[in-house]
């Protein structure tokens, strides 16, 4: 019985191998091995002959969650802690993430205060309110411990006054308790003791700068990087709770002051200042978003009313955020606290770390409230969970980790990811197998053949030839071997089949009958029926009677029959019922030319040589003039506009041209008569040349005489003006004495 069970085993085995090596049909590629689960079945392949991978899934780390806040080790909020997942690309994968809040979770605070001029009375509030703040944290958690900092701006212009008597004391001049301006000051280490917490708050002194944006950003950054200064625990929640009335400053404003030098996310502190704030520019919102998140830290931002809007804005931009409203003094930010903590620990938002381009996380919430799926998955409730969905688009060369976890705790899932793809196939260890002819080993249901035989089935023997040698042979033009239509067996290409059922043929598998052009559908108008034509190596062979690219038109020439009775005028061929022109000549019977250069330039030394013997052709006017096959001389030409040309005499020759069939075939009518210049008259040239130049030579004449009479005349006038000017004057010298005296009789009246 045992022997003949162990008989029947080993048949079924030889059959089942059997039936898969032989699931190949003669011509079909190996390839046809790989398809759809369904397309297999219905091809004939057995269901257990078929190999698909599945995703594997494994949980190396899975401790189960912490209820409360154990005094001895870490608390566990997240299970599982450690997947491997080894998936088959394109298929996802799905598992559970679960995630509990423990009770009492350490709590670190960082209060990080703006100690600018406008914020001295809020400064007076909190010195006051140690005791309610304190008291408040212990609400929260019995492991709370606080810090503090302060920050004002970059002390340099022009944001601060850099007058030293400025810098040194930047308030009013009435506020007495001012200290000097700075960037940023850790002030207090997290601790748990109120007494110096209160101690190191009530040395606080305000200080102040010129620009209302604050160097906020700047005191974020270094008290999120410089955690051992800080005092951050590793396991706890970390809060940094900023109040402030001002904007902030941020990347590239430094070149107001010449800092060029950008943020490069690092810790710089010399006695709890930090020392490169003249010489870095501010962080970017972005840079800060992504230190909080690197540090697992979530900011609660306490601003007065005005300020609401734009770090409401800030807040979309920084995951795990909040915004309370101060009120104007700052007494309500312990409520403020305690809100915003509340707000920002009920809900969990889990995401994940940098991803390869070809790996894709999802997460759907499973709470009643959770939202679709995404790439985040975001829950309010202290207990909640979500399907974290994997999948690798593509094969990987190497197994990549990343995190898992909710935004603002240290817990995370690490998750191992590795790609399946190889095919890992079972077959019966047979070194010289049957069906591969005694020469090689079955894989996956192909053979694997010896050194020296090559072939599907090993039936080629190279014996002492070289492989490669072989395989150019199956290479057209150096291309691909049998053009990826088929095998090289021996260095001849045996061809695959067509999923039509017919197979590639032809000395490289260059040649197939399936894809001629289709005509209503059908293969050169009908394919193997013979209708209009049949595919040869992917050209139609037409039938009898039939022409086209697709054997679509009967043999015919009717439509292409000018009136005279030649088919497309002679000038082109008749396809398909239609002129097919040369170029040029238009549709429908290739009469006209458009585009062509005109006959009367063409023809016109042609006509002058026929019609008078003038002309360079005048000498073989009956060889280089064959295409005007006949010419008549007449009186008068048609009616239309005719041709003329210039002969070598300066005639105007007119003639009508006519283009017959054919090419370069044309007949014209020349008129008898030609247009020639008159000569000219030499005596009447001769004549008016001589009478031109007496004339000019007489206005020439005229012109200098008018030049002479009118300098005469100019000079005339001036030689009178100056004749005047010489006359002597009638009036008596006064110092002239006459000779003769005269004495007149003053009593003497001339009786």
């Amino acid at each position: 019985n045992k022997t003949n069970l162990f008989h029947h085993s080993t048949l079924l085995i030889e059959a089942s191998l059997f039936h898969s090596q032989n699931f190949i049909k003669p011509g079909e590629q190996e390839a046809a091995r790989c398809d759809t689960w369904a397309q297999l079945i219905e091809r004939g392949c057995m269901e257990e002959d078929i190999i698909s991978p599945k995703n594997d899934f494994s949980s190396s780390k899975n401790i189960s969650l912490s209820n409360t806040a154990l005094d001895k080790g870490e608390p566990i909020q997240l299970r599982p802690q450690e997947v491997n997942l080894k998936l088959r690309p394109g298929l996802p994968h799905t598992f559970t993430l679960d995630f509990q809040r423990v009770e009492g979770y350490p709590v670190d605070l960082y209060y990080l205060m703006d100690l600018s001029y406008s914020m001295e009375d809020d400064l007076r509030s909190i010195k006051t309110l140690g005791n309610e703040l304190f008291n408040a944290l212990q609400g929260i958690t019995k492991k709370g411990r606080i810090g503090f900092g302060s920050f004002v701006d970059k002390t340099v212009l022009p944001f601060t006054n850099t007058n030293p008597e400025k810098l040194n004391k930047p308030c009013a001049e009435t506020e007495m308790y001012c200290q000097p301006a700075f960037g940023y000051r850790h002030v207090l280490s997290m601790t748990e003791k109120k007494a110096e917490f209160e101690s190191k708050v009530n040395k606080q002194r305000i200080s102040g700068n010129l620009d209302s944006p604050e160097g906020t950003l700047d005191a974020i950054m270094q008290a999120a990087v410089c955690g051992e200064r800080i005092g951050w625990r590793n396991s706890s929640t970390r809060l940094i709770v900023l109040t402030t009335d001002d904007g902030f400053h941020m990347a590239g404003d430094g070149k107001l002051a010449g800092i060029l030098e950008p943020n490069d996310e690092r810790c710089y502190m010399d006695n709890n200042l930090y020392s490169k704030s003249n010489e870095m520019d501010y962080p970017s919102v972005g840079q800060v978003a992504n230190q909080l998140e690197k540090n697992n830290i979530q900011p609660i931002f306490a601003v007065t009313k005005n300020m609401e809007k734009v770090y409401r804005e800030l807040s979309k931009m920084i995951p795990k955020s909040e915004v309370g409203v101060l009120s104007a003094d700052s007494h309500n930010v312990v409520e403020l606290i305690k809100n915003a903590y509340n707000r920002l620990s009920s809900k969990v938002t889990v995401t994940h770390d940098a991803l390869p381009d070809n790996v894709r996380v999802t997460y759907t919430p499973l709470c009643p409230e959770g939202g679709p799926s995404g790439d985040k998955g975001v829950c309010n409730n202290v207990g909640v969970s979500f399907n974290v969905t994997v999948t690798a688009d593509e094969c990987m060369q190497s197994e990549i980790s990343f995190l898992i976890g909710p935004l603002g705790m240290k817990d995370k899932l690490k998750v191992s990811l590795s790609t399946l793809c190889k095919c890992e196939c079972e077959n019966p260890v047979t070194v010289d197998s049957q069906y591969c002819n005694g020469k090689g080993q079955v894989n996956c249901g192909m053979c694997s053949c010896k050194a020296g035989f090559v072939g599907q089935k090993c039936e080629c023997s190279i014996g002492e030839k070289d492989e490669s040698s072989l395989r150019a042979a199956c290479r057209k033009d150096n291309g691909t071997e049998c053009e990826g239509r088929g095998d090289c067996v021996c260095g001849i290409c045996q061809c695959y089949t067509l999923p039509g059922g017919s197979t590639y043929y032809g000395t490289n598998c260059e040649c197939e009958n399936e894809s001629c052009e289709k005509f209503q559908n059908k293969l050169c108008g009908g394919g193997n029926t013979f209708w209009n034509g049949k595919c040869r190596c992917k050209n139609c062979e037409c039938k009898p009677g039939y022409e086209g690219t697709a054997c679509q038109c009967k043999k015919s020439d009717e439509q292409c029959r000018t009136p005279s009775g030649s088919v497309c005028s002679g000038r082109g061929t008749c396809k398909c019922n239609q002129c097919k022109c040369m170029e040029g000549y238009q549709r429908p019977y290739c009469l006209t030319c458009p585009a062509c250069q005109t006959t009367c330039i063409t023809k016109g030394k042609c006509i002058e040589c026929l019609g008078f013997q003038t002309g360079p052709f005048s000498k073989n006017c009956s060889q280089a003039c064959t295409s005007i096959s006949e010419f008549k001389m007449v009186e008068t030409l048609p009616p239309g506009k005719p041709c003329d040309v210039r002969d070598v005499e300066s005639c105007r020759v007119f003639f009508a041209i006519k283009q017959l069939d054919g090419e370069d075939n044309y007949t014209a009518q020349i008129l008898k008569t030609r247009e020639c210049p008159k000569l000219p008259n030499i005596y009447a040239i001769i004549g008016g040349s001589i009478v031109g130049v007496t004339v000019i030579g007489i206005l020439i004449l005229l012109f200098i005489k008018v030049l002479f009479t009118l300098q005469d005349l100019k000079e005339y006038r001036k030689f009178m003006n100056e004749a005047q000017k010489t006359r002597w004057s009638e009036n008596k010298n006064p110092i002239f004495q006459e000779a003769t005296t005269t004495v007149a009789n003053p009593t003497f009246s001339g009786e």
